[in-house]
């Protein structure tokens, strides 16, 4: 008889779980709610001063009452400890950031990053030919440049955003550079293919070109009547 009544305080228990769990969906957020909890993610994140519920309603053209309910669930969404960020309130607004328990470990990591890639003009330049001509020499690149650029290919070396490609078989064998893949991952490229190709360039130049003449040709147009009317007069 005991054997059966855990049977059934087991099976009771497993039944309640398959309640509660059916009943979950029912309680989720309808899909103009999820949309706007998304909505309201977003902005949470991207601003870096607190946002009031109310400031967040009147820009949405959304009731606050409705703001802050869903502001509160965002709440307990990112309280759980599967997040390393949370949603609080701060100053009479919500903001998000980090939790306190990771921020050694985050702290840490901050400091282990390099600072920003910065490049001057010619090192941008030279970093250009390099990447659309590869393999290429550094007399190579002068011809194109028409400047030197030994100091340049030097900086770019030690940013390892080219590296050696070997030497050409030509006379003195000057050695050949390429991009790295630092340089795909400083300039966010899957791969090389994802360069603008030299005629989406062209096609840029030549809107560029085009876009002045098209306005005085518009300006002309719109003076030709008053001219014309004088000619008349005459």
């Amino acid at each position: 008889m005991q054997e059966t009544t855990q049977t059934e305080t087991q099976e009771t228990v497993s039944a309640d779980e398959l309640l509660a769990t059916a009943a979950a969906p029912a309680a989720a957020l309808s899909t103009q709610d999820a949309t706007l909890r998304a909505v309201l993610e977003a902005i949470v994140y991207v601003t870096e001063e607190p946002l009031s519920s109310a400031q967040i309603a009147e820009a949405l053209g959304e009731p606050r009452e409705r703001v802050e309910k869903i502001l509160e669930t965002l709440v307990a969404e990112f309280d759980r400890p599967e997040h390393g960020v949370t949603i609080r309130e701060v100053a009479g607004g919500y903001k998000m950031g980090t939790k306190a328990e990771h921020h050694e470990r985050v702290r840490s990591f901050v400091k282990s990053l390099r600072p920003p890639l910065k490049l001057s003009l010619p090192a941008l330049e030279t970093l250009a030919v390099i990447a659309y001509k590869q393999p290429v020499t550094a007399p190579e690149i002068l011809e194109i440049r028409g400047v030197q650029g030994a100091g340049v290919l030097k900086t770019l070396l030690d940013r390892k955003l080219i590296s050696t490609a070997g030497r050409k078989n030509v006379i003195g064998k000057p050695m050949q550079y390429k991009t790295t893949k630092e340089f795909l991952v400083q300039f966010g490229l899957k791969d090389l293919s994802e360069l603008p190709t030299l005629k989406e360039f062209d096609e840029i130049r030549r809107l560029a070109v085009t876009d002045e003449p098209a306005e005085s040709t518009a300006a002309l147009a719109e003076k030709a009547p008053a001219q014309n009317a004088r000619a008349e007069e005459v």
